[in-house]
């Protein structure tokens, strides 16, 4: 077995809080821009997994090393299940009332 070399580009805590904010980033203005509630809803899991990136690239530089940001990154994932499936039954409610899933056609209450 050859022995292992140093990493060329070691992989530092910015790295993951760049890549957790440009996702976060990226998913903020998919939630503000878009009018499709199905892509809104993609768009907030794309939130999440830059918090779960954020938590996990914070957990790797924890001294003693502990698994506190792969454990929140599990319970945001389970969160983000549910909140999945809540948002997709609203959404096939509103569109067998509204026939659309545009979300500023479905701002009214009363059928």
């Amino acid at each position: 077995m050859p022995p292992s070399l140093p990493p060329l580009y070691p992989i530092t805590l910015q790295h993951g809080l760049l890549l957790g904010a440009a996702l976060f980033s990226v998913g903020l203005a998919g939630v503000l821009a878009k009018r499709n509630a199905i892509v809104i809803l993609m768009a907030v899991e794309v939130m999440l997994n830059g918090v779960n990136v954020t938590f996990v690239a914070f957990a790797g530089y924890l001294q003693p090393p502990v698994l506190t940001g792969q454990v929140f990154a599990v319970f945001v994932i389970a969160v983000a299940a549910a909140e999945a499936a809540v948002g997709l039954a609203i959404i096939i409610a509103i569109y067998r009332l509204r026939q659309t899933v545009q979300v500023d056609k479905a701002d009214e209450l009363r059928g």
